[in-house]
């Protein structure tokens, strides 16, 4: 007996400490830090600087190009009474990306009344060009960006706006169109402007990317382009009327001479 009574003691006092371990309360695991999600690209967050390589950049230099687009969401199938949109898509072969933007206006609920539509081409080092421009001029406030019309070309005031381009640049038309054979800006044309008379009232000179603006009062005008050099062909004449605090916009088509 006197053997067996340390044996006890010793495994009575065993028993107690794995107790004791075993209702221990645990170590709290540390709470994780919180981490902020990261919020997908858009094109207001897209660099608009240094090569294209996604879709995200070639939106970000149409909007760069043309900022009263800016706001335009993706194409959704799915929404009714969508009235802007835009659609990325590579350019097949050349690396780059045709980006088609839709501007519709007037009971968009039931399809739009009125729409303006483009496709431009999106090189890979970030030069846009428009490969065509169809519909009527987009109305002031139609566009996405018309809270923000103190950055688009007209300021948000009265007046027109275009773009001069000169084409073809190829000898041979392809279709679906080639966005490197879309149509070129011509800078440095002289666009004139004339009230019912006749009379020269506003003249304005194209930039770099082919737009121009003339700020001028509500009612009939007519837009004359002078000829520009190292082109063949020159626009002729267009009728446009600017109704009070809306930029109208038309397009100069030039003739390159190239067949």
């Amino acid at each position: 007996m006197t053997s067996i009574r340390p044996t006890l003691l010793a495994m009575t006092a065993l028993a107690l400490l794995v107790a004791g371990c075993a209702g221990a309360p645990a170590a709290p695991s540390p709470t994780p830090a919180a981490v902020s999600p990261t919020p997908a690209p858009t094109p207001s967050m897209t660099s608009a600087s240094g090569p294209v390589t996604t879709p995200e950049q070639a939106l970000a230099r149409v909007l760069l190009a043309e900022p009263r687009l800016t706001g335009i969401g993706p194409y959704d199938p799915n929404l009714i009474g969508q009235a802007s949109w835009y659609k990325v898509a590579p350019a097949s072969g050349v690396g780059a990306f045709v980006v088609n933007v839709r501007v519709g206006w007037g009971d968009c609920q039931a399809g739009c009344i009125d729409e303006h539509q483009w496709v431009y081409a999106v090189t890979p080092d970030g030069t846009v060009s428009i490969v065509s421009e169809t519909g009527a001029p987009v109305v002031g406030e139609a566009w996405p960006g018309a809270d923000a019309a103190a950055s688009d070309a007209g300021g948000g005031r009265t007046g027109i706006a275009g773009r001069a381009t000169a084409g073809p640049v190829c000898p041979v038309e392809k279709i679906p169109p080639d966005p490197a054979c879309a149509a070129r800006p011509v800078a440095g044309a002289v666009i004139i402007v004339r009230d019912a008379s006749g009379a020269e009232i506003a003249r304005a000179t194209t930039g770099a990317d082919g737009t121009f603006f003339a700020e001028l009062a509500h009612g009939g005008y007519v837009v004359e382009a002078r000829p520009a050099k190292g082109l063949m062909g020159t626009p002729g004449p267009q009728n446009v009327t600017v109704d009070p605090g809306v930029v109208s916009t038309i397009q100069l088509d030039y003739d390159t001479g190239i067949r």
